[in-house]
């Protein structure tokens, strides 16, 4: 059961979520692992924090973590009576290292991607001692465990990948004798450590892809991600108003979607559940009788019945994308050029999202742009190289549109009079991607859910 920021907000929201812990834990006649982020808000003010101490603003950076430490010794104060002591202390000591991390960091006017993990993983630690504290004086048994002890990521801060087969015996050893000694265990999510004990994170919005590794190294019945809505939506409620919860979905369809842009679901979370099937459910802490959503890689014929004839699942739109056209009339058709343009991307760590071809061109679009001019530098050496930014991704996604040769058509006439600078349909057939401008995309966006829900 993983819980996200807002589900961690206040001493209400944390009422809440132990409510519902202890109502699976009755149901299941099993104690659940649990899966916290940071307070709402709090990794956003310490990567704040981090670009002070980059700036060489110490002062400036020391008020702002002795405001969120306050903020953590009232939700403590406010949450727990036997071990409030014991955690008031903890999270004291947690800031006084961190104070001092930063100043230092802030007398360097440098903070290394190392540094920074080391930085942003205190929300989760803190937060996760102050809930298993919760938890313990609410009557459920419970047990914190320190997530970068069994969490075993690489070495490439900021975006570490974990070590599925160092990080199973660590689970082994560390979560599995809190299950079997019926307690809740409680972690942090979004961090790790490397083979020689340095902090990691995961990237931001790591906390579901905690989730669902540990999930599926203690091979669970089912992955919780407990957040501030009803589930899986058609649309991003901020650009379409009133958008439909989406019931059940498969995996393919789940990992489409959050990579191109539905926010309630971190991109990487369905991998680790896909490899040992395991359900994946979304659901509203604050709503917690509502069903939510849930993803299987079980997709019945079925299931595809139960929706209406002619219906996409849902849409999503990722912004702030650019789109690189590489052109060679010398090389595009010559043997190996594609392997040489994309080993360029290969070299600079940088995915790619959409790729289309024509006979003089490659266009592909990045969303990561921090090596962008770097990219661009070594393309030249055997292209003409152009790029446009401020664009956007608008992907419509449904297995109907392996079934129904109309939808693909459909979703290109109600985009009618909206340039769209590339168009692609997966070799899945799942999706049909769209590039347009940022400025597009609401009206985008709107005749779209318009036309299909």
């Amino acid at each position: 059961m993983k819980f996200g920021g807002t589900s961690v907000a206040d001493p209400d929201a944390i009422g809440r979520l132990i409510d519902i812990v202890r109502r699976q834990r009755s149901r299941d006649n099993l104690p659940p692992v649990v899966v916290v982020s940071a307070l709402a808000g709090v990794t956003d003010t310490l990567v704040a924090v981090a670009r002070l101490a980059e700036d060489g603003d110490a002062d400036r950076a020391a008020s702002e973590l002795r405001a969120l430490e306050e903020r953590h010794r009232t939700m403590t104060t406010a949450v727990t009576r036997a071990s409030r002591d014991a955690t008031l202390a903890f999270v004291k000591i947690e800031f006084e290292e961190l104070i001092g991390l930063v100043h230092a960091l802030a007398v360097l006017h440098e903070v290394s991607p190392r540094s920074l993990d080391a930085v942003l993983a205190a929300g989760e630690v803190i937060s996760s001692r102050i809930v298993a504290a919760a938890f313990t004086d609410s009557g459920v048994a419970s047990e914190w465990v320190d997530a970068r002890k069994v969490l075993v990521t690489d070495a490439e801060h900021n975006s570490a990948a974990p070590d599925f087969d160092l990080s199973g015996g660590r689970v082994r050893e560390l979560l599995a004798p809190v299950a079997k000694d019926n307690k809740v265990a409680v972690l942090g999510g979004f961090i790790g450590a490397s083979q020689n004990g340095v902090t990691t994170t995961l990237g931001r919005g790591g906390s579901d892809y905690s989730a669902a590794i540990f999930g599926s190294l203690l091979s669970v019945g089912e992955i919780q991600i407990w957040t501030d809505v009803d589930g899986m939506l058609t649309a991003d409620p901020r650009i379409v108003p009133q958008p439909r919860v989406v019931p059940q979905l498969s995996f393919a369809e789940a990992s489409e979607l959050a990579y191109f842009g539905a926010k309630v679901l971190h991109p990487a979370t369905i991998q680790p559940a896909v490899s040992r099937n395991i359900p994946v459910r979304i659901l509203n802490s604050r709503n917690p009788d509502n069903p939510g959503t849930l993803i299987t890689g079980d997709w019945s014929a079925k299931a595809s019945a139960e929706r209406r004839r002619g219906q996409l699942t849902a849409i999503a739109c990722k912004r702030d994308v650019t789109v690189v056209d590489i052109t060679s009339t010398r090389m595009l058709m010559a043997h190996g050029f594609l392997r040489r343009l994309f080993e360029v991307f290969e070299r600079f760590k940088t995915p790619v999202d959409v790729v289309t071809t024509s006979e003089v061109s490659v266009s592909v679009t990045v969303d990561d742009t921090r090596r962008l001019d770097a990219i661009v530098d070594n393309l030249r050496n055997f292209s003409d190289v152009n790029c446009e930014p401020e664009m956007a991704i608008i992907c419509a996604v449904g297995e109907n549109l392996r079934t129904d040769t109309t939808l693909f058509g459909r979703a290109v006439t109600a985009l009618e009079r909206i340039p769209l600078r590339l168009v692609s349909q997966a070799a899945s057939r799942r999706n049909i991607t769209f590039v347009l401008r940022n400025a597009d995309v609401l009206a985008a966006m709107t005749r779209l859910h318009e036309a299909f829900f």
